[in-house]
């Protein structure tokens, strides 16, 4: 018995029965019909099979496309904002003015780098202070002058190093947070890859949250969390399933507004896939965005916060509820 053919070697199978229909009077549409229902089953079967660890693998793939890739495919004529206006510029923050689908826009980002050398140098990820301190200049810079704001999301978290906490990581992260849920402008927040802690939610408090199907978004990474729950990191697989931090459980939760779909097994295969279905959500949400007032934005967004998250009130066995 042949092998199972792989999801790829399926869509190359339909791509060659397609281009072959109709041909010297052929008719395969049934057998196209056929295979892609396959393929739909297969695919649908695969996603199944994802845990929040596997996802965790994949945003953190070394052939991931990163925020560098997706600002070049989804904006025009950008053109970059550098430093902080205190301290110097942050590379892992990537930050400038840009075109998107004509309109004018601010775009941040974080940068993990890529390459060896390029990954050094933005501390893979992690910003500093004068990172967020940029952020917050940039957003300003929108509000100003009425433009959206776009953020990308991938960062394993703030930088934790003793030069950080001397120039207060932690109430630069605050500052940046409620800088963002204060601008008077249209804000969207998509994470590509890893969404860690208050370093992504620094530049993701935004009036529209969008996760890549593979990317995740957590308070801690599930090596720490396993460091403190069990004294042992190697249990990083079992913490990422407790923590449900994968898009569609955050999705579940309230915590992000869409999840976009990949192409093929992840972006790392078929970022081109990928890009396109992250545009056309960027626009529809910019589009409806755009068509509210600013009262109207604000309340939205008051709302949207006020009511992300859940509680119950526990009592002692002596109280009545």
């Amino acid at each position: 018995m042949s092998e199972e053919k792989t999801l790829e070697e399926l869509e190359e199978q339909i791509e060659r029965l397609k281009n072959l229909n109709s041909r010297n009077g052929l008719d395969l549409s049934e057998e196209i019909d056929t295979l892609t229902e396959k393929l739909a089953a297969r695919q649908e079967t695969e996603e199944e099979e994802l845990d929040d660890w596997d996802r965790v693998k994949l945003a953190r793939h070394p052939d991931r496309p990163g925020s560098e890739e997706y600002v070049d495919y989804l904006t025009d004529e950008f053109y970059h904002l550098k430093g902080d206006r205190l301290l110097g510029d942050d590379s892992a923050l990537i930050g400038g003015l840009a075109k998107y689908e004509g309109q004018s826009v601010v775009v941040i980002a974080q940068s993990k780098g890529g390459d060896a050398e390029r990954s050094q140098q933005t501390n893979f990820g992690m910003l500093r202070s004068e990172g967020y301190r940029k952020a917050r200049r940039l957003m300003k810079l929108g509000e100003k002058f009425d433009f959206p704001i776009l953020t990308i999301i991938d960062t394993p978290g703030a930088y934790p190093g003793k030069e950080a906490e001397k120039r207060n990581i932690g109430g630069m992260i605050a500052k940046s947070i409620s800088t963002m849920v204060s601008l008077e402008v249209p804000t969207i927040a998509a994470v590509i890859g890893e969404g860690g802690s208050g370093g992504a939610i620094a530049i993701g408090a935004a009036d529209r949250i969008l996760m890549l199907e593979n990317s995740i978004y957590s308070v801690i990474s599930p090596e720490g969390c396993a460091a403190i729950l069990w004294n042992d990191r190697e249990k990083a697989d079992d913490a990422a399933r407790a923590l449900r931090l994968s898009a569609n459980h955050a999705k579940e939760l309230g915590v992000v507004d869409e999840v976009v779909k990949e192409g093929g097994s992840g972006a790392h295969e078929d970022f081109e896939t990928s890009a396109v279905n992250l545009k056309e959500t960027i626009s529809s949400h910019l589009k409806q965005l755009n068509g509210y007032g600013r009262e109207t934005l604000m309340s939205k967004r008051r709302k949207k916060y006020r009511s992300i998250g859940s509680y119950r009130k526990v009592t002692k066995k002596n109280e009545k509820e």
